[in-house]
């Protein structure tokens, strides 16, 4: 009888084991869908979260990552994300422009820009990494920028990265890609032709827990008194101008003025 009770907690023990795998592994499938933190950037663990890349050159500074085109002398995308807790004012001196060091092909002089007449635009906004300084000198990277129209700038894509900023504080975070649409018949600037888009998009998502929402913006490259809200478009609209996917692992993800 004593041997049949041992029996008895030995296969209860082994049954006990195997269910704790089965949850192990029931977690770790569904990690593989949710968002870490990887360098501060959002990832997947499945390392498919981040937009694809047209030119196969991805580039992963700490508080940002792009994808560098260089025959257009310029980041196709650059995706971060957004905490609440870098929502911070400080006030930095400003760095001088600099060509980034990881990119292999070598990112664009900063004097391409020089009497051009167009801003050297930050794709990343220098304020939306005021909360280390690190973080803001990175932005002054010749990757992560494009050529604007001052007023374009200053105006509505100013107000754009302002109302980011205000959905990061109300959403707990969000994840952020934004970058010019990139043309073969884009004018050109510099020795080294840099394209001056003519159009520019920045996508928005937030998550709360497993749900999803998300925000598209296509905006033409001039001045515009118009509402933000004007210029939101489907997701689907960016994609097919692109080539690019920007969330493969959310399917049917769609954007909406609601947000």
């Amino acid at each position: 009888m004593k041997y049949k009770w041992i029996l008895l907690l030995v296969g209860l023990s082994l049954i006990s084991c195997k269910k704790e795998e089965s949850s192990k592994a029931e977690i770790s499938e569904t990690k593989s869908t949710f968002f870490v933190e990887k360098n501060d950037v959002l990832v997947s663990y499945s390392g498919n979260y981040l937009p694809t890349s047209t030119t196969s050159q991805i580039v992963k500074h700490d508080y940002y990552t792009l994808s560098y085109n260089e025959k257009f002398e310029q980041a196709e995308w650059v995706a971060y994300e957004l905490k609440t807790a870098y929502l911070k004012n400080n006030d930095f001196k400003r760095p001088y422009f600099i060509e980034d060091p990881k990119v292999t092909t070598g990112s664009a002089d900063w004097r391409n820009y020089k009497k051009s007449g167009y801003d050297k635009g930050h794709l990343c906004p220098a304020g939306d990494m005021e909360f280390s300084k690190k973080a803001y000198d990175d932005t002054f990277y010749t990757s992560n920028i494009s050529p604007q129209e001052h007023r374009f700038n200053s105006g509505i894509w100013n107000r754009i990265e302002g109302k980011v900023r205000y959905w990061a504080g109300k959403y707990n975070g969000v994840y952020v890609v934004t970058g010019g649409v990139l043309k073969d018949s884009d004018k050109k600037i510099g020795t080294e032709e840099v394209a001056v888009p003519k159009y520019f998009y920045k996508i928005v998502l937030s998550k709360s827990g497993k749900e999803h929402k998300a925000i598209a913006f296509l905006v033409p490259h001039k001045e515009s008194d118009k509402s933000i809200y004007d210029y939101v478009v489907p997701i689907e609209t960016i994609e097919k101008m692109t080539g690019i996917d920007f969330f493969p692992i959310l399917k049917n993800l769609k954007s909406s003025k609601d947000f």
